[in-house]
C-alpha cells in the first residue's frame, strides 16, 4: 500500500470515529411532521372518552358508546304498552317494524313451508295447471274461505288482548281450534300456532302470549297466536292484519310455485295480483264480528279432506 493511500485511509477513520463521538444533530422545526388537531386529540383523550362518531349511527366506543348502544337495545327490547284502541292506525315505529317483517319472514322458524293448505291436491286433480288458476284458486281461499276466517280470528284476538277482554280471548281461541274443516288443516293451524308462540316467547317474551297460555290450555290457531302477539308488542291492528294475510297468500303461492311449477318471476305478480285481494279482506275483518264467520270455498276445503289419502305427497296439508 502506497503513503497516499495510507494517508487517506487514516484520515478515513479519523473521521469516523469523530462522527462516532459527536452527539445526533437535532432535526430542524421545519423537518418535523405535524400532527393534525384531531389526531393529537385522540392519543391525548382516553378510548372510554371518545365522542360517538356519525358514521357508526351514533353509537361511541368505550363507556360512553355501550350506554347509548344499551339504552338503544333497551328500547327495541321493551314495548310500550298495548293502546287502548280495539284497531289502532298505520303507524309503526322501529321495533314494531321489525317484529313484524321478522314473525312474518319465511325464515321464523314455524315450519310453514311444509304445508299447501290442500293446493298439492289441487294440482294432483288438475284444478290448479297454470299461474292463472292458481290467482284464482286463491283468491276465493283468501276472500270467502280459508284466509277471510283467520283474518276473523287474527282481528278479535288482537282486540280481545289490547282492551283486556279474556272472554273474547277464550272465545276466539276455542273457535279457531274447532272450525277447521279437515283433519290436515287443523293439524296445520295448531302446528303453527304452537311453533309461533315457542319461539316467540323465547326470542320475544310477552305477558299476552303467557295470558292466552293460562287462559286457553288448548291447542292454539296459527292466526289467534300472532295477533296476541301482535297486540302485546303493541303493534297496531290494521298493519299487522294486512302483514298477516301477505304472509299466508306468500306461502300458498309458494306451494303452487312448487307444484305446477311456476318460476319466481310468475310469484311475484301472483303476489301483486292478489293485493287488492288482501285489502279487502283485511277490511272485511276489521269491521266484522266472529258471528260472520262461514266458509264458501268448497272446493279448497274438498282439496284439503282429499290430500289426507294423496297416495304421493311432498306436503303434510
Amino acid at each position: 500500500m502506497t503513503m497516499p493511500t495510507i494517508m487517506a485511509t487514516r484520515i478515513t477513520r479519523r473521521q469516523n470515529r469523530a462522527l462516532l463521538r459527536s452527539p445526533p444533530r437535532k432535526r430542524g422545526p421545519a423537518l418535523r411532521p405535524k400532527k393534525d388537531s384531531h389526531e393529537i386529540e385522540s392519543i391525548r383523550t382516553p378510548q372510554a372518552q371518545r365522542t360517538p362518531s356519525p358514521l357508526r349511527g351514533g353509537l361511541g366506543w368505550g363507556s360512553g358508546g355501550e350506554a347509548q348502544a344499551s339504552t338503544e337495545a333497551s328500547r327495541l327490547a321493551t314495548p310500550t304498552p298495548p293502546s287502548p284502541s280495539p284497531q289502532g292506525g298505520w303507524e309503526l315505529d322501529q321495533a314494531a317494524l321489525l317484529r313484524l317483517m321478522t314473525w312474518l319472514s319465511p325464515a321464523y322458524p314455524v315450519g310453514a313451508f311444509s304445508y299447501s293448505s290442500g293446493i298439492e291436491w289441487a294440482v294432483e286433480a288438475g284444478d290448479i295447471a297454470d299461474a292463472a288458476s292458481l290467482r284464482d284458486w286463491l283468491a276465493i281461499m283468501l276472500t270467502d274461505g280459508t284466509g277471510r276466517n283467520d283474518a276473523l280470528f287474527f282481528s278479535k284476538t288482537h282486540r280481545a288482548v289490547a282492551c283486556g277482554e279474556d272472554a273474547a280471548l277464550v272465545d276466539a281461541a276455542e273457535l279457531a281450534a274447532a272450525l277447521t274443516p279437515s283433519r290436515e288443516r287443523h293439524l296445520e293451524t295448531t302446528t303453527l300456532g304452537r311453533a309461533f308462540v315457542e319461539v316467540t316467547q323465547a326470542a320475544w317474551p310477552c305477558d299476552a302470549l303467557n295470558r292466552l297460555k293460562l287462559l286457553w290450555p288448548g291447542p292454539i290457531a296459527y292466526p289467534v297466536a300472532v295477533g296476541a302477539a301482535c297486540a302485546g308488542h303493541a303493534i297496531p291492528l290494521a298493519p299487522a292484519l294486512h302483514a298477516f294475510l301477505t304472509a299466508l297468500v306468500s306461502n300458498w303461492i309458494s306451494a303452487g310455485m312448487r307444484l305446477i311449477p311456476l318460476g319466481h318471476t310468475d310469484g311475484q305478480r301472483l303476489i301483486g295480483a292478489l293485493a287488492p285481494a288482501v285489502t279487502a279482506t283485511a277490511a272485511s275483518a276489521l269491521a266484522a264480528t266472529l258471528d260472520d264467520l262461514g266458509s264458501a270455498a268448497f272446493r279448497a276445503d274438498l282439496a284439503g279432506i282429499k290430500h289426507e289419502t294423496q297416495y304421493t305427497r311432498l306436503f303434510r296439508s
